[in-house]
């Protein structure tokens, strides 16, 4: 086609008896003709042999056979072990990110392609008008989110991972029955796993605030199927207006300023502007698909007004479909970064596509580097899984930093000064194709400038690993990696 002729709409022409758009253009031999072969992209990610051992010994069919061997030879307690194990391993089958081919066009971070590209493959485009503000560790932002349920006018929503009996709990819990009484809907999404422990204290309280609270995926014999797939967020939205979203719950364990090891060292992002209604949006959703409820109006969704001029991509990721929108945007964010990665995440256990991505960057010429969370993990099974993969990752040229002062838990990508990303997200398979994940991201200079010296602080407070070190690690602490990595795809 002539670069002078673009495709588009004609106008409709009068039937013709002979139908002669209906004749051949070609000859047989050029229709029959074939293409010059294309070669297809190598995939991303190899997989060793332990990978494919591990694989084997997952599979619920491995167990399930096992169960039946132990039932033929008339051991029967073995037997329902092994056929409970079977239907465990079934219901927990890993659920991986499709995308296996890296990216055939070049994109550069920040670029309009590049935010196109990022739309495109998220389902959600940068809404401009907002006014942002981060906010560090719980001193900051628990007064914060605090101050905006107290403002509320017309509706609070809330979805939570992390809702636990606590002070904080309990704070949040009086906040939202006080504005519940005063007649403003509040409804409340928790994760029927991350909040089970919200105690009968918080429970009465809200209930006789009149606040609505829903269970995400409870656990019933009748929804197992649903069983693994957890609701990740953590978001509040104001009156469709004010929306807060990052890495922290409702726990104590938020409390202070990352000064000691009980100190959680955490981030949250506060938006004001047309991106809250998108985190409306996703807990809109998920409450219609928990309660049946749909909710409607400008009670909920008023008409976007322009409160600043920081544009914000806000990616409502979901396990609902076949991919994630989280785990697409950060393979796409990867392959685009042209000069560094900085990664801060605390459970940080990549698939072998995206060690493979990283060690594309570095072999690139980009600076790519890691703050993870170091001994104060609150999760074993992640930390093994993430030590195991060090070696991987320093051969290929990546700088690990083990943030030392207390547990590090913020979920933050900064890539070549131009883009950046803050959310709930995790670097592992359970965020990547399991979870309902928030994710905000970001062009604005500013914004990126403060998540900049915000990493360079978390660097300064950490201990670089190297490869001699992982290298020296005792037979022992290698044993426990493997066997933790018998559920690396469920951490």
């Amino acid at each position: 086609m002539s670069s002078s002729v673009r495709p588009g709409f004609s106008a409709p022409k009068k039937a013709s008896g002979a139908r002669r758009w209906l004749q051949p253009r070609l000859s047989r031999e050029q229709l029959y003709r074939l293409a010059p072969r294309k070669e297809r992209p190598e995939r991303l990610g190899k997989v060793d042999a332990w990978d494919r051992v591990r694989g084997a010994l997952r599979h619920w069919a491995l167990w399930l056979t096992a169960a039946f061997i132990a039932s033929l030879t008339g051991n029967r307690l073995a037997a329902f072990g092994l056929a409970a194990a079977a239907a465990i391993l079934n219901l927990a089958r890993p659920k991986f990110h499709p995308a296996v081919y890296p990216i055939e066009s070049t994109l550069v971070p920040g670029s309009p392609e590049f935010r196109v590209t990022m739309g495109g493959m998220t389902g959600t485009a940068y809404l401009p008008g907002n006014r942002v503000r981060i906010y560090n560790n719980g001193d900051e932002f628990y007064p914060a989110m605090l101050e905006a349920i107290e403002a509320a006018q017309q509706s609070v929503t809330m979805e939570q991972y992390i809702f636990w009996d606590s002070s904080v709990g309990l704070r949040f819990a009086e906040a939202f029955a006080t504005k519940a009484r005063s007649g403003v809907p509040v409804k409340l999404l928790v994760d029927a796993v991350g909040s089970a422990t919200i105690g009968e204290n918080t429970l009465r309280i809200l209930e006789a605030g009149g606040c609505q609270l829903a269970w995400f995926h409870p656990i019933r014999w009748y929804t197992l199927s649903s069983a693994n797939n957890r609701t990740h967020r953590k978001s509040i939205v104001v009156d469709g207006r004010v929306a807060f979203t990052g890495g922290a719950g409702l726990a104590d364990h938020w409390l202070g300023n990352a000064e000691t090891p009980r100190e959680w060292r955490d981030l949250m992002v506060g938006v004001e502007g047309p991106a809250a209604l998108v985190q409306q949006a996703g807990f809109a959703q998920n409450w219609m698909q928990t309660t049946g409820e749909i909710l409607a109006g400008n009670v909920f969704f008023p008409t976007p007004v322009s409160c600043g001029d920081v544009a914000v991509q806000t990616i409502s990721s979901s396990s609902a479909g076949d991919f994630s929108s989280a785990g697409t945007m950060y393979l796409v964010a990867l392959q685009s970064s042209q000069r560094y990665i900085h990664i801060t995440n605390p459970y940080f256990v990549p698939s072998s596509a995206v060690i493979e991505l990283l060690a594309r960057a570095v072999r690139r010429g980009a600076q790519v580097r890691l703050v993870l969370a170091g001994s104060h993990s609150d999760t074993w099974w992640a930390r093994q899984n993430s030590i195991r993969l060090y070696g991987k990752l320093l051969k290929a040229g990546v700088e690990i930093h083990e943030y030392l002062p207390t547990m590090l838990h913020h979920k933050t990508m900064v890539v070549d000064g131009t883009w950046a990303t803050v959310g709930t997200a995790n670097f592992d398979n359970r965020s990547f194709a399991l979870n309902e994940e928030t994710n905000l991201c970001f062009g604005d200079a500013s914004i990126i400038g403060d998540l900049e010296r915000i990493f360079a602080d978390d660097l300064s407070h950490s201990r670089r690993v190297t490869l001699e070190e992982w290298r020296r690690r005792s037979p022992w602490q290698r044993l426990v990696e493997q066997a933790a990595s018998l559920i690396e795809d469920q951490v």
